[in-house]
């Protein structure tokens, strides 16, 4: 005779030959809750908010959530003010290795977080940016009047383009229109 695998815990309600039933009553009752596949999605959707809210997905470096499933070279980018090359820098300079973020231990985090922070990153570079702006403003620079007219300031040409720091209100049809008549 065979020599019997001893049985894993069971459920003292489940029977011999039913299988285990899941908590999820889409799965256990399929024809009772037949969806159409829009509310399918949805429902699906939920799932994933809910799951996704019980568990921490990232990692909070320097006021921005990084993402965990990437390495650490592409998950410091998310922080706005470090770029690629600053990335890499702060890895070398804490001679951490580029592994994925979920793998960091307690202290490589800490030093993590404290070396990003001795960066100009986020809010605090808005403000720098804008406070460099004023100055500019303040002493009625070249720079500083093309920031206030809302016009390119580096040098590109306005006549064909520069759109992006233009009214776009109006068509570029309308100021020839305007022009011919003259």
């Amino acid at each position: 005779m065979t020599a019997r695998r001893p049985s894993s815990p069971r459920d003292p309600e489940e029977e011999e030959g039913e299988p285990r039933r899941s908590a999820d009553p889409l799965q256990r009752f399929p024809a009772m809750f037949a969806l159409r596949a829009s509310a399918r999605r949805s429902a699906d959707a939920g799932r994933r908010l809910l799951r996704n809210a019980q568990g921490v997905r990232g990692i909070r470096i320097g006021n921005t959530e990084v993402p965990d499933d990437k390495k650490l070279t592409y998950s410091l980018q998310q922080i706005k003010g470090i770029g690629r090359s600053t990335a890499r820098q702060i890895l070398c300079e804490l001679q951490i290795e580029n592994k994925p973020t979920r793998e960091l231990s307690g202290i490589e985090l800490e030093s993590l977080r404290n070396e990003v922070l001795s960066y100009d990153i986020g809010h605090n570079l808005d403000k720098e940016n804008a406070s460099c702006i004023k100055r500019l403003v303040d002493i009625q620079s070249y720079r500083g009047i093309r920031h206030v007219d809302g016009l390119p300031c580096r040098g590109q040409r306005t006549r064909t383009n520069g759109r992006t720091r233009k009214d776009r209100g109006t068509p570029l049809s309308a100021f020839k229109m305007t022009t011919s008549r003259r």
